[in-house]
């Protein structure tokens, strides 16, 4: 490795200048950034299914267009971090990233089938894997040490915020919409398709008006190989108990499944799809609300420690929903405790993952390794999601939440063999 990587024995913790305050322009101005960004991409994700119906697209290039896109972010932020570590240039990438977000509402709005919504959602989520670990780096280091699980609580509360309003403004847009005389019945679609633009410009603006970058010098003998190879042992180990959790950490729209199936018997499809989409955004205002207090608890008794907790609550999520099928639960009350834990979990999950990263790599790598937490996460949880759903049609339910505890049960040991700095 290059001699200034070599002579770089600080972490990522000990940079000499930093604001005081944690809540300063720079973590508000993210936190506004993401909350509109969600706003734009949340408000497509609840009203595709929809709009692929109208099209006469079959449900299965709907889920092969998603996973395509959630494994093209997945692995583009593992190099956005190594350019932004090797040009110094992290500010104007997350501009872009932003930037190409609403690009992707426009060819969805203006797509009339498949292939150009494909390459819609590439742009969209292209634009979200180049942003997400430079942000995060930005954040880390616009505020101290002693700080960083408040200003990351906000930060995800925040972002969570834009994720509970977005597919809310994004039904009621589409009712508001469907009211108009239409020729073509996709028509309310792309109407709601265009209005999302709308935030995703603002969070362009945000993060350009309010977000300052802090002091980060280019290392432009950074090597991608060589530099992956010189990460810590420590934050190796990390990384492999993230990714065995992350194989079992299923994608909560199984939960939402989940739901719907156990609560139909009881009231018919559609109202039990009702409840359980109703569920689901209960989760969301689970997590916002648990972000900031989560953060500030992290602050006090350490991130990792508390980041354990988290996986045993993600452990316990799946221990309740084998629980579930095993005795046909079909009460509502019974069901929102689940998705209740599920908030709780994510909430710490996504709040401390970045900050426990933070404490074990050195400042001149820190959005590369956020680039590899991405991608572990992000590849995980494809194939969590591929594992657990074919489990669920192969065999049943019960197996497949059953092998989604044990996973992430492993992962979660494997945490606690961490040793903290």
């Amino acid at each position: 490795m290059n001699e200034r990587a070599n002579s770089s024995s600080e972490t990522a913790d000990t940079q000499p200048t930093k604001p005081q305050g944690w809540l300063n322009r720079t973590v508000i101005g993210a936190g506004l950034t993401s909350a509109l960004g969600d706003f734009c991409y949340e408000t497509t994700t609840v009203i595709l299914p929809g709009f692929f119906a109208v099209l006469g697209i079959p449900a299965a290039v709907l889920g092969t267009i998603e996973g395509i896109a959630d494994a093209l972010a997945s692995y583009t932020k593992m190099v956005s971090g190594y350019f932004a570590d090797k040009l110094g240039h992290r500010k104007l990438l997350v501009l872009v990233g932003y930037g190409l977000t609403p690009v992707g509402q426009v060819l969805l709005a203006l797509a009339p089938g498949w292939p150009l919504i494909l390459l819609g959602r590439l742009v969209s989520w292209f634009g979200k894997g180049l942003r997400g670990p430079l942000r995060d780096a930005i954040v880390i280091q616009a505020v101290t040490p002693a700080t960083r699980g408040r200003a990351f609580g906000f930060h995800r509360a925040m972002d969570t915020l834009g994720a509970v309003i977005g597919p809310l403004l994004g039904v009621a847009l589409l009712g508001w919409a469907q009211a108009w005389p239409w020729d073509d019945p996709s028509g309310p679609f792309r109407l709601v398709l265009w209005l999302s633009i709308i935030p995703g410009a603002l969070a362009v603006l945000a993060f350009l008006t309010l977000v300052k970058d802090p002091e980060h010098s280019p290392n432009p003998e950074l090597k991608f190989f060589q530099t992956l190879k010189d990460l810590p042992t420590r934050f190796k180990r990390y990384l492999g108990a993230v990714g065995l959790f992350g194989i079992g950490d299923f994608s909560h729209s199984l939960l939402i499944l989940a739901a719907t199936q156990l609560l139909t018997g009881s009231m018919g499809v559609m109202q039990a799809a009702q409840i359980a989409g109703l569920l689901y955004v209960g989760r969301n205002v689970v997590q916002v609300a648990v972000s900031y207090p989560v953060g500030m608890l992290a602050d006090r008794l350490g991130s990792q420690p508390l980041l354990v907790v988290g996986y045993g609550l993600g452990t316990l999520t799946a221990a309740l929903m084998v629980l579930a099928f095993w005795v046909e639960v079909n009460s509502v009350a019974a069901l929102a405790v689940v998705f209740f834990v599920a908030g709780l979990y994510v909430a710490v999950q996504e709040a401390l993952e970045s900050t426990v990263t933070a404490d074990m790599v050195s400042a001149d790598t820190l959005a590369m390794s956020y680039g590899a937490l991405g991608t572990v996460n992000g590849t995980a949880k494809f194939i969590s999601s591929t594992l657990v759903g074919v489990l669920w049609t192969a065999v049943s339910p019960v197996v497949a939440f059953t092998v989604a505890a044990l996973l992430m049960l492993a992962g979660t040991l494997a945490l606690t063999r961490i040793p903290r700095k």
